[in-house]
């Protein structure tokens, strides 16, 4: 007996490999694997979900009109054009969802965010690579994947899990090499901790003037509001209303839409949390150079560690695992010879140099 067939494209669909959460026989994890908040989340944030559970049986506002309002007010942008999603991955399916269809293809890095694949092959479309140069995004390399079928470009700056980025002269001269009618999804998931980067800049004005760039953002970084999965959006009002369409009604939570409100106020935990960013991320980076090891320079709350060869990262992975210290292997990326090691609290951080120097000597 045969039940129904799914398209073609999503049978060839890979299913997402998340970081490493737990370890077998462990009571306790040094979790360093998927780039979450090490002051965890707002005290403020936290008091707002808490007191959004006595009206769980009511629907959420279909538009998120109290964080649209919080958002707009935040960043100085208009309300209407902005849309929300299940954090941003929502937002790059939503995307292609709109604008891509059976024998269009979209363009990424190299070393692109998994979901961006996902979504694009979910429409039937062909997913482009361009190489990258030493782990930094190529722009010439982008414009010339770039055809008559290309509706996306997907770039995040600074980059997952590279931790690079590029500056915003460089983002400037992609947007303006793109055909209008190709779409520049311009990813911002780390783009608060690359505040101090020369020349960096989020893109915000850029999607206000241009008529092809869609913004995204994400409140499971710098908020630490991973676990709720809050996402938004900014572009051109045409851009906002394609996706609007095929937004599903009610995609914000009541709770996660007072959570969000709440963090975006904290101004002192958001403060709190790129200071231990910046502090931690040099320290790992001092740390591992002076054993010897590769890293690609970071603008993230994460470093990503290069050995010689496959094997190299595949052991010290398991070994560190073996441990009770979880990192990020990246062989679903392509990059089976890189490590990504999120920045953590003091006492994890020390935990791991205790760990991967034993590791390596062993």
């Amino acid at each position: 007996m045969t039940g129904p067939v799914p398209r073609p494209a999503i049978r060839g669909i890979g299913v997402y490999v998340p970081g490493k959460s737990r370890v077998e026989g462990a009571l306790r994890a040094v979790k360093l694997s998927a780039n979450e908040n090490a002051l965890g989340t707002s005290p403020k944030a936290r008091a707002a979900y808490l007191a959004a559970a006595d009206g769980l049986f009511r629907y959420p506002d279909v538009r998120a009109g109290a964080l649209r309002a919080a958002v707009a007010r935040k960043f100085d942008i208009e309300p209407e054009r902005l849309i929300f999603g299940v954090g941003s991955d929502e937002i790059f399916t939503l995307a292609c969802m709109a604008y891509l269809d059976l024998g269009d293809n979209a363009v990424q890095p190299e070393w692109g965010f998994a979901a961006w694949r996902l979504a694009v092959a979910a429409m039937g479309a062909e997913m482009r690579n361009a190489p990258e140069r030493d782990y930094v995004v190529d722009v010439d390399a982008i414009l010339d994947r770039i055809d008559a079928r290309t509706k996306i470009v997907f770039l995040a700056n600074p980059a997952n899990p590279t931790g690079s980025a590029i500056p915003y002269t460089e983002v400037l001269r992609l947007q303006r090499g793109l055909p209008e009618t190709a779409l520049l999804v311009l990813d911002g998931a780390y783009a608060e901790f690359a505040r101090a980067m020369p020349g960096f800049d989020a893109g915000l004005d850029l999607a206000r003037r241009a008529p092809n760039v869609l913004m995204t953002r994400t409140f499971s970084k710098l908020y630490g509001l991973a676990g709720l999965r809050v996402g938004w959006a900014y572009g051109p009002e045409s851009v906002i209303a394609a996706l609007d369409r095929v937004r599903l009604p009610f995609n914000m939570t009541a709770p996660g839409e007072a959570a969000a409100i709440a963090a975006l106020e904290d101004d002192d935990f958001a403060r709190a949390s790129i200071a231990h960013v910046d502090r931690e991320r040099a320290a790992l980076e001092d740390f591992l150079h002076g054993l010897g090891v590769r890293t690609i320079p970071s603008w993230a709350n994460f470093v990503t560690l290069v050995f010689d060869e496959d094997a190299r990262a595949r052991a010290i992975d398991e070994r560190l695992a073996g441990r009770g210290v979880l990192v990020r292997g990246l062989a679903n990326y392509g990059m089976a010879n890189c490590l990504r090691v999120t920045t953590a609290s003091a006492e994890d951080m020390a935990a791991f140099r205790a760990e991967f120097e034993l590791t390596l000597a062993g």
